[in-house]
């Protein structure tokens, strides 16, 4: 664990080509990082595990509405270039959509849609300039009640096993005391602990070639969903519940309230 990225020998992570790359991104990591330094401070474990380059997808848990700013910081803080999947529909405001653009953010419509340049179809962008992106296989705040991942939706799946993109787990704890889950304030002081950490990337080779087929895409996403689980485990020290929760079981809708 250090309070800076570093290899196994103790060296600073080296930046990837993305990020030394003029973009963006470098005005908004300027403004975002003095604003979240008395918030809270991250710890991080293995980050060395996340690739230096070529494409990748990195799945965390996720728990708090400003989790994906934490999320985005300690990948930045990594080496990489910090990149989602955005909403095609942001893109349409001018103001938004030129600083989404121009951040290097992936448009997508919704899975399915006609519109084409759906979250799969998309990540071949990914593949073609070797870039990274953060997916939250969740697809939502968790509902499980003591923040355990919950069920997972297939769309890393899909997408890994379509452009053979290696999925890396990560989890962090700590930012829930920063900003509660559905929480409306943001808590100052006194400054929160952060603590991250970076998985080796899921085995995914017995599901190799059956992107079309929906049982091994939900097998897939349990692995995923299992991979970020353990490493919870790990940065909170206890076990998570033996079985994950499914919010279609306890009456919950999409929004995490009861029907």
């Amino acid at each position: 664990m250090t309070l800076i990225p570093r290899t196994p020998e103790g060296k600073r992570l080296r930046a990837s080509p993305e990020k030394t790359r003029p973009s963006f991104l470098w005005p908004l990591a300027a403004i975002a990082r003095p604003l979240s330094m008395p918030l809270y401070r991250v710890h991080y474990h293995d980050a060395y595990k996340l690739p230096r380059s070529g494409p990748f997808i990195l799945a965390p848990n996720h728990y708090s509405e400003i989790d994906p700013i934490v999320v985005a910081l300690a990948v930045w803080r990594m080496g990489r270039a910090p990149r989602f999947l955005a909403k095609a529909g942001l893109f349409k405001n001018p103001v938004l959509g030129f600083i989404l653009r121009n951040a290097g953010q992936i448009p997508v419509e919704r899975m399915g849609s006609s519109r084409g340049n759906d979250p799969v179809q998309a990540a071949s962008k990914l593949v073609e300039e070797g870039q990274g992106v953060i997916i939250y296989p969740e697809g939502t705040l968790t509902r499980e009640p003591n923040l355990w991942p919950m069920r997972g939706k297939t769309g890393v799946a899909r997408i890994a096993l379509t452009h053979n993109i290696p999925v890396y787990p990560m989890a962090h704890w700590g930012v829930q005391e920063v900003m509660p889950r559905y929480g409306k304030k943001i808590s100052l002081f006194p400054r929160k602990r952060v603590d991250i950490i970076i998985g080796d990337p899921v085995d995914l080779s017995a599901y190799a070639g059956k992107d079309h087929d929906a049982r091994a895409i939900t097998e897939a996403t349990d692995v995923v969903m299992a991979g970020i689980t353990e490493l919870l485990e790990v940065l909170r020290d206890e076990k998570a519940p033996a079985e994950r929760w499914d919010p279609s079981k306890h009456n919950q809708s999409e929004t995490g309230k009861f029907e």
